[in-house]
């Protein structure tokens, strides 16, 4: 989720006699017309397609299929079958039911092209959500799986278990990366970071959370460890920017934590008659719309079996501003990106679809500003501040929706480099990839391709490429990997080159200077670039830290 700063000025702007009556009217006017569907079995989970969040690789960010029409939709876990819906219709556009026992926990990974989900036999199942296709399994948990979701590194997998594990799992290798086994009764809630991809925040029935630090050694990555009081039933952080605030759900009770001083409990809010099943974020609703700033409010959510479906508002120390009654306990909660959308799902097998209509001045100014943070300007963490520096984006887009482009029916001619490849001469295509004037992302693409090319999954394609050179014809490969070694678009790539390069060539290296003095050198490069590295998490981590305590010094004002 991308990074959105509190804003507590929006719900103070106003006496509480006066924001009441239009909290309510936005809540019950807006969303309107619910629309009530009848499923097979209790609603385990309700997960929407997440927005691209701004720590994902450039090749999720800019992944084809993440369109509007594949990102409008949401899934439901139901029985022993899996649902997805179109936001648009409210209809079933795709049945999944290949599982064994009941699932849980559905959730879309970013680019909505693949969904996880978990089942009661303890098997966590990832699908492509075209074709249906089961692209990966994993099998390390022994009782059921209550939580399976992407982290914001979207080649890794959390899941959580009744086994008393929470675990994080490499995708593309199919292979867990880590275990955390700190509780000592069911997980049934975990969640990433949505701004650190090391941190995880994990809820038991043994009534504690926990923040588990994948990076620390000691204490089974354990970094802090809080007392809910009742068994947890679900977890949420903040993206405020470090994870500086985490929520926890158990029995009537929510809790909010100050995880920048030490797990501190600054809130226990209690509006429920029964347990608190699910918490939900509304991160700009149109609740608490001021045009001096130009965005909406943050708002809770909280369901539980009392029937309710609760509504805070963080800036004025989580007072509900609105509630809303469902004719069955709630299960699972869940609000859409866009705000356009609230889907709960009850223990009677009943769906409740809430929608209401996007207005295009409000569909613009959310866009403009998600490309705003993305840029990484600073000034635009306090969005609404500097309307001056939004002018020329504004006067791109209306240039770009100006423009008409004819698509060409000429048929373009195949460079060097593609004519070698499409006749599988894998080392002549890297050489002329090579050759001067030719853009880096071309040689790096023809690299992709041929380590895509093997289908026994050794990089076959890559080492054919690779294999069979002497120093000179090596010489201008190092080069180019030297060139680009520190380059973040490509280092991924650059490594697994190297990497190839090295066990290829290793029974002869030491005999041509010219290729020691080019492995020197790289060696060099990475290292001055990894210290480099160290420095900048160092200093970004500081203002993680003042960023997040400024903002809820401004919010406790």
């Amino acid at each position: 989720m991308e990074y959105q700063p509190l804003r507590p000025q929006a719900g103070l702007a106003a006496p509480t006699g006066t924001k009441g009556p239009s909290e309510s009217l936005y809540w019950r006017k807006q969303f309107q017309s619910p629309v009530f569907l009848k499923e097979f079995a209790p609603v385990t989970c309700v997960s929407f397609v997440p927005p691209v969040s701004h720590l994902a690789s450039a090749a999720v960010e800019e992944a084809p299929s993440a369109q509007s029409s594949s990102r409008s939709r949401f899934a439901v876990t139901t029985g022993t079958r899996m649902q997805i819906y179109s936001m648009r219709t409210s209809r079933v556009v795709k049945t999944i039911m290949r599982f064994k026992d009941v699932a849980r926990s559905a959730h879309f990974r970013s680019d909505a092209r693949l969904l996880v989900a978990g089942e009661d036999t303890g098997r966590v199942q990832v699908f492509d959500t075209n074709s249906r296709t089961i692209l990966r399994s994993f099998n390390g948990h022994n009782l059921p799986v209550h939580v399976s979701k992407f982290s914001i590194d979207p080649t890794q997998i959390l899941t959580a278990s009744d086994d008393r594990s929470v675990r994080l799992w490499d995708m593309p290798a199919q292979a867990e990366l880590r275990r955390f086994e700190g509780h000592s009764d069911y997980v049934r809630a975990a969640t990433v970071s949505p701004d650190n991809p090391n941190l995880l925040f994990s809820g038991s029935y043994d009534t504690t959370v926990r923040l588990w630090d994948v990076r620390m050694a000691e204490r089974g990555g354990e970094a802090m460890r809080m007392e809910h009081g009742a068994p947890v039933e679900d977890v949420l952080i903040y993206p405020t920017g470090g994870g500086g605030i985490a929520l926890s759900a158990g029995g009537p009770v929510v809790r909010v934590w100050d995880m920048l001083s030490g797990g501190r409990c600054t809130h226990a809010i209690s509006n429920h008659q029964k347990t608190i099943t699910k918490l939900a974020l509304s991160t700009d609703s149109g609740a608490g719309f001021t045009s001096e700033s130009g965005c909406g409010g943050m708002r809770l959510l909280s369901g539980g079996l009392d029937h309710l479906v609760k509504v805070y508002d963080p800036a004025q120390d989580y007072r509900v501003t609105h509630t809303m009654r469902y004719p069955a306990p709630i299960l699972s909660l869940a609000v859409s990106p866009d705000e356009s959308h609230i889907v709960a799902g009850m223990a009677d097998g009943t769906l409740c679809i809430r929608k209401r209509e996007l207005k295009a001045s409000e569909v613009e100014r959310r866009d403009r500003r998600r490309a705003a943070l993305r840029t990484g300007a600073y000034e635009h963490f306090f969005d609404g501040t500097s309307p001056a520096a939004h002018a020329p984006q504004r006067a791109s887009v209306a240039t770009r929706a100006e423009e008409l482009s004819v698509e060409s029916t000429r048929r373009k001619r195949l460079k060097e480099y593609d004519q070698l490849l499409k006749a599988f001469r894998y080392r002549d295509a890297l050489d002329a990839s090579l050759q001067h004037g030719v853009p880096a992302g071309i040689t790096f693409a023809l690299i992709m391709e041929l380590i895509r090319r093997s289908p026994s999954g050794q990089a076959d394609g890559l080492r054919r490429a690779i294999s069979g050179r002497d120093d000179v014809t090596l010489e201008p490969l190092l080069r180019f990997l030297l060139r680009h070694a520190t380059n973040p678009q490509y280092t991924s790539l650059v490594c697994d080159t190297l990497n190839m390069v090295i066990d290829t060539y290793a029974s002869v290296l030491g005999q041509s200077p010219i290729i020691d003095d080019l492995f020197g050198r790289i060696w060099a490069k990475l290292s001055e670039e990894m210290r480099l590295q160290n420095q900048l998490f160092q200093v970004n981590g500081a203002l993680e830290m003042i960023l997040a305590r400024s903002a809820l010094g401004a919010a406790s004002a």
